[in-house]
């Protein structure tokens, strides 16, 4: 076995203490120490009302970590289309392509990535995402300049030809992204129930495409890597709590680390730590395994890795461990 291709999911987090700007500027220094360490790109995910990520304005921010870095490929993972029209995300992500070539993905999910009344907030409707195959070759067609909407261009955008995948946690997007004949990215890190199906039904359905000659599949993990077991146990367990409070904390009210213990436990705080299942624990040796054990059985040909350590310094040594492991893998190729 070998590790296969690493990229990184950076969700945006802006950690207790901090402010949205300090948040902000450490997934900067992310970036720019991910680009020397190696990695093949960073995604970062579009997410609304939630306190602790500030990733919401997806394309802005991917503008503003280009223009702070050099190489490493930038993308959506992703951009919830039924909150916005092609042509819109056409534009945006074509002035990116403009601006930074060769350095711009796109990648695309159905779900509005928020509650319903945020959805509300937003002014779409609720039946956007029943179009979303078609709002995906509308954007593509976009890009592609063969824009399937008389009399309408994107500028910029049209001829960029920026790189689509899709994102789902369900059969639904491996069937859309089978079809239209584009990569696919499976969102285990946080919903792991029907992985496998999907990765079989990616692959059983895929069709052809000029922009896709075979399967490509990318599968989330998360990843908490450290210089010693007992460093890495504990950090899991903060990342745990932290988790519980995310998802159970109310209005004004945030759980207490007390509180969230307490709910480890419990039916709901099971459920919570169901969806970290796809978690590489340990030293970098144990954390290789576990990758490399991940990919061969699933049948994934790159892996995103999420971090869900909550403090700087643990977090940033997660991805410089886990760089290591690249370097001394004779399959990893920068792209």
């Amino acid at each position: 076995m070998s590790l296969p291709p690493l990229s990184i999911l950076d969700l945006a987090t802006v950690a207790e203490g901090e402010s949205v700007r300090e948040g902000l500027q450490a997934s900067v220094e992310l970036a720019q120490r991910a680009e020397r360490w190696g990695f093949r790109r960073i995604w970062y995910a579009e997410h609304h009302n939630m306190r602790s990520i500030a990733s919401s304005a997806t394309s802005v921010m991917i503008g503003h970590v280009a223009s702070q870095t050099s190489t490493i490929t930038l993308g959506a993972g992703g951009v919830m289309l039924p909150n916005h029209s092609p042509l819109q995300i056409a534009e945006q992500f074509g002035t990116l392509a403009e601006l930074f070539p060769g350095r711009i993905e796109l990648g695309l999910g159905r779900a509005p990535g928020t509650d319903q009344n945020t959805f509300r907030a937003l002014r779409r409707d609720p039946r956007a995402s029943e179009t979303f195959p078609q709002d995906v070759q509308e954007l593509q067609a976009f890009l592609d300049g063969q824009s399937l909407v008389e009399g309408v261009d994107a500028y910029p955008g049209r001829g960029t030809r920026v790189p689509l995948f899709i994102l789902g946690s369900s059969l639904y997007g491996a069937q859309v992204a089978a079809i239209l004949g584009l990569p696919y990215a499976f969102a285990s890190h946080f919903a792991p129930d029907q992985l496998e199906a999907a990765v079989q039904t990616y692959r059983s359905e895929f069709r052809p495409s000029a922009h896709l000659a075979a399967p490509r599949v990318l599968a989330g993990v998360n990843v908490i890597a450290a210089d010693s077991a007992e460093e890495a146990a504990e950090r899991q367990h903060r990342a745990q709590l932290s988790r519980v409070k995310l998802f159970l904390s109310r209005g004004g009210h945030r759980l207490t680390d007390e509180e969230a213990e307490a709910v480890l436990s419990t039916p709901s705080g099971r459920q919570i730590l169901g969806m970290m299942k796809y978690t590489a624990v340990g030293t970098p040796d144990t954390v290789e395994t576990w990758l490399e054990d991940f990919a061969q059985r699933v049948g994934v040909d790159e892996l995103i890795v999420a971090c869900p350590v909550v403090d700087r310094a643990g977090w940033f040594r997660s991805f410089e461990l886990l760089a290591g492991l690249m370097s001394d893998s004779a399959q990893f190729t920068h792209a």
